[in-house]
């Protein structure tokens, strides 16, 4: 176990660590604007046909300043570790809900994946330039009843007039949740095709903390016009994130995309259970990978992504082959 976190930490190192060059990178121009993003992930904006079950739920709520907001420390932070470049300060307030198979009974059947609410206020400095975005995040929270998740379920159904789901007093308990990530995204031009833009974006991710221990590697593919205005549509994580930030570099930008990821992880909460108390838990699997496809618009100062993606099984006997759940955001830059 403390050999493997050690190495989490030293590709975590590696991620941040800027890249050896003859010549140092060219910077992103300036931009004051800041930008407010909405998202939500659900079951229900899948093809799926049951859809309120595993991962049910991320809501997330975030702002992200301009390229002039970064506090003076956190700037020299940024500095220090991933050298010149254009830095961004981000914070998010986000929720993530997960169910078992079975949400009729009152009490889980064994070996069906606990009910486990998260609640997380992240902290991010982005660091950006021609070819890359670095991000750094400290995630602070709460799992258990605190984090809500009861509540905006069931509330939500009887706004809709669905039953409401009956085990939540299984749930885990109330623990504090602590996750720090570091993440990279590169952006390399692939020439063009019809006379659309065409690029590939790798992608490379570690998180450490009592949430989840994982690390990430993926890639995404896009076509379309004005491809340099970001760096990828935004996922609540441990999905591949290209970010909230963007920049339009023509009136109306626009692509479709379409990945994939390996994640392998060593440690989830919402699986593995409480780490102070005995309670519901399932055995994990220790490589998951995710598919994704979706479509991005950018225009009059907004950008609207959707995302559909396949995951597959991330605990031991988990029923239904993959998991289906779309994602949804809206940005808009003041």
């Amino acid at each position: 176990m403390n050999a493997l976190i050690r190495s989490c930490l030293i590709l975590a190192c590696t991620v941040a660590a800027p890249a050896f060059a003859a010549d140092p990178p060219r910077v992103n121009a300036a931009d004051p604007a800041g930008i407010w993003t909405l998202q939500d992930e659900n079951a229900s904006l899948s093809t799926a046909k049951l859809t309120d079950r595993y991962y049910v739920n991320g809501l997330r709520l975030g702002y992200t300043s301009g390229t002039d907001g970064v506090p003076g420390f956190l700037g020299g932070v940024g500095r220090a570790v991933w050298g010149a470049g254009t830095q961004r300060f981000g914070f998010d307030l986000g929720q993530q809900l997960f169910t078992p198979a079975n949400t009729g009974a009152v009490q889980p059947p064994p070996g069906d994946r606990p009910y486990a609410g998260l609640l997380l206020g992240t902290f991010s400095l982005l660091q950006d330039v021609p070819d890359s975005r670095s991000t750094l995040s400290l995630s602070l929270g709460v799992v258990g009843p605190w984090a809500l998740a009861e509540q905006l379920q069931n509330g939500f159904h009887d706004v809709i007039g669905q039953g409401h789901t009956n085990g939540w007093h299984y749930q885990l308990r109330n623990e504090p949740a602590v996750e720090v990530t570091s993440a990279r995204v590169w952006r390399l031009p692939t020439g063009s095709l019809g006379g659309l833009e065409t690029d590939a974006l790798p992608d490379f991710a570690v998180g450490l903390g009592n949430v989840r221990i994982y690390t990430q590697v993926g890639g995404v593919f896009r076509i379309g016009q004005g491809l340099d205005s970001d760096y990828g549509v935004a996922r609540v994580r441990p999905g591949m994130s290209g970010g909230d930030a963007f920049q339009p570099t023509r009136p109306f930008a626009w692509y479709v995309f379409a990945g994939a990821d390996g994640q392998g992880v060593l440690r989830d909460i919402t699986l593995d259970g409480n780490d102070f108390r005995s309670g519901p838990s399932v055995k994990l699997e220790p490589f998951v990978a995710e598919m994704e496809g979706g479509v991005a618009l950018m225009a009059f100062g907004a950008r609207l992504t959707y995302t559909h993606v396949l995951q597959t099984q991330e605990f031991v006997h988990q029923k239904g082959g993959l998991h289906q759940f779309g994602s949804l955001a809206v940005s808009v830059r003041f």
